[in-house]
């Protein structure tokens, strides 16, 4: 299935000089499993600590609905969302947590965890 991108847009850090943390939660999250074709559900939460920039928010919920086709593992979308946050804000630290629903009686949860190395 051909992966659709779409851009993460960002803003400047009005607080750069505070250490603080934002937490984004997409309850909708949706994508299809590889293996069967059938759809995947799940939610994502993204809980950063910004350094220059920011996610803008409308444009981080295109990205998200652009999985909503593709066949995709539960590992491998939880770490390529951590990728593409950090390469478009280079925040301080963030974590991504995939928790999806049950398929055959089973729940997975995935967690992939970046921070920044401090010379």
């Amino acid at each position: 299935m051909k992966e659709v991108k779409s851009k993460i847009e960002t803003f400047k850090n009005p607080n750069k000089s505070r250490n603080y943390t934002i937490t984004i939660t997409c309850g909708e999250f949706t994508s299809v499993c590889p293996k069967t074709g059938l759809p995947d559900f799940g939610t994502i939460t993204i809980e950063y600590i910004p350094n220059e920039l920011c996610i803008e928010l409308k444009s981080l919920k295109y990205y998200l609905l652009s999985f909503r086709n593709q066949g995709i593992f539960y590992e491998h979308v939880t770490n390529k969302i951590l990728d593409d946050i950090k390469n478009a804000i280079k925040p301080k630290k963030i974590t991504v947590n995939g928790n999806f629903t049950a398929r055959g009686g089973i729940t997975t949860s995935v967690s992939a965890t970046y921070s920044k190395k401090i010379n």
